[in-house]
């Protein structure tokens, strides 16, 4: 018979099959920790620099500020809706696409966080060849993987969040030394806050920006399965310092200047890339700038694994007869990590990461929608129900989410229009699981005005 779920058959630590009871839940500090892991990622500092490179610093800015404010306004409605209820993004999606339909936004979230890890890994790895260059590559990434474990079998609630907290210091003043050394290094100059993009381009750069970062909603889906662990009480406190305005400024306006500042400042070799950038920094500060990459990149894969693995973990569960157990999940991510980076397959990975990344904006669309027009009428225990409280498939729910991706991919096909692609996906997948809920409801008032 459908109903809740007892706690006591969640899958360890992780609540893979039911909402985090509200005794399990995070204090603000170990829910803090564990969260701003996300914030230290060298891919930050990079695609700010590159952004500034095609659209000069100032449009730069501008477009990470419309993005913070874009991210805040989401955050808040996703995100007092996990504190509220415990679900994570697997457990939400049922509502929206049905048992069946969900597993396919599980295993792409799963995916998408298992491709970021192999980016971030590979960081560590080069990072290690540039400062030891007798070191091979395939050696550097077996030793990296190695040191990974951990993370991959860790778990936010036991040490990811001590784990983090432990490195947040050594982050923070390797980013200070950073500047501090390149400052003593090169000289100081206002220039950078001033300067033009490489080549001429259109009057649009601020929207290319903003659009730029509308392209890494994963993020969003990330915070959903963090904030599932906040207590109700603090509920202020998370959408406010973890997942309001101070993480967005920190995370895209403080990394970003100091991705521009640093790209403007140090001599860079070849175009921007974390490749490019991880060389510069290990040539200004040598073996302290080793530490602190394999910092910065620990910190955001603590995240990346835990989401890898976790999804993965729901998406067998609601897609195959023998669901896998974390360990069989952790061990499918660290190998599929292990070989990707020794494929050298990274340009299909980013272009892998385009439509991924599209389906991840109509999902964050179609969840606003549904939490805006429908939560308000259902009971709170409605997302945390057991599995057969629902259907397989949901067709409204799935025909908005598709219909959505639809229009994203053709328009990110139209070069004229291309920089459009996520607004397109996000408006269209808001519009259509709103209308398509809106149906029954207009049908209904209809009836009654007939009679």
């Amino acid at each position: 018979m459908a109903g809740s779920i007892d706690v006591k058959s969640k899958s360890g630590l992780d609540y893979t099959k039911a909402p985090v009871p509200r005794e399990d839940r995070m204090s603000r500090f170990s829910l803090t920790m564990a969260w701003w892991g996300c914030c230290s990622a060298m891919f930050w500092l990079v695609l700010s620099a590159t952004l500034a490179e095609a659209y000069g610093t100032r449009d730069t800015l501008i477009g990470m500020v419309a993005a913070v404010f874009t991210y805040v306004l989401i955050c808040r409605i996703l995100n007092r809706y996990a504190i509220r209820t415990g679900v994570s993004v697997s457990l939400f999606s049922r509502l929206l696409f049905g048992t069946r339909g969900s597993a396919l936004a599980t295993l792409i979230f799963s995916m998408t966080a298992t491709y970021y890890a192999v980016f971030e890994s590979s960081v560590i790895a080069m990072a290690a060849t540039y400062q030891f260059p007798a070191l091979s590559y395939h050696l550097a990434v077996f030793l990296v993987i190695l040191i990974s474990v951990p993370l991959v079998f860790g778990d936010v609630q036991t040490w990811l969040n001590k784990l983090n907290g432990i490195l947040l210091p050594f982050y923070l003043a390797g980013l200070v030394a950073l500047v501090w050394v390149a400052i003593a290094e090169y000289g100081y100059s206002n220039d950078w806050l001033t300067a033009p993009p490489s080549t001429p381009t259109d009057k649009n750069g601020w929207w290319n920006v903003w659009v730029s970062y509308l392209g890494v909603w994963t993020l969003i889906m990330v915070s959903f399965d963090y904030a599932r662990f906040g207590k109700r009480e603090d509920e202020a406190y998370h959408l406010s310092m973890n997942f309001g305005s101070l993480f967005w400024t920190v995370t895209f306006i403080v990394g970003g200047a100091i991705g521009i500042f640093i790209v403007k400042t140090l001599p860079m070799e070849g175009t921007i890339s974390e490749a490019s950038s991880v060389k510069a920094v290990i040539m200004l500060m040598g073996g302290l700038g080793l530490f602190w990459v394999w910092v910065t990149q620990t910190r955001i894969n603590s995240a990346n694994f835990y989401m890898a693995v976790v999804n993965l973990c729901s998406f067998s569960r609601l897609s195959l007869r023998r669901p896998l157990s974390k360990a069989g999940s952790a061990l499918i991510i660290i190998s599929i990590v292990y070989a990707l980076m020794l494929a050298d397959i990274f340009h299909m990975l980013l272009v892998s990461l385009a439509y991924q990344g599209i389906f991840v904006v109509a999902w964050v669309a179609v969840a606003i929608s549904h939490i805006v027009f429908n939560a308000p009428k259902e009971s709170i225990d409605a997302p945390g129900l057991d599995d057969s409280a629902y259907p397989e498939y949901n067709a409204k729910g799935l025909t908005a989410w598709f219909v959505a991706v639809a229009i994203g991919i053709i328009v990110m096909k139209i070069d004229a229009v291309s920089s459009f692609s996520a607004p397109a996906t996000a408006l269209s997948g808001f519009t259509l699981y709103w209308l398509l809920h809106l149906q029954p409801a207009l049908e209904k008032a209809k009836d009654d005005l007939a009679r």
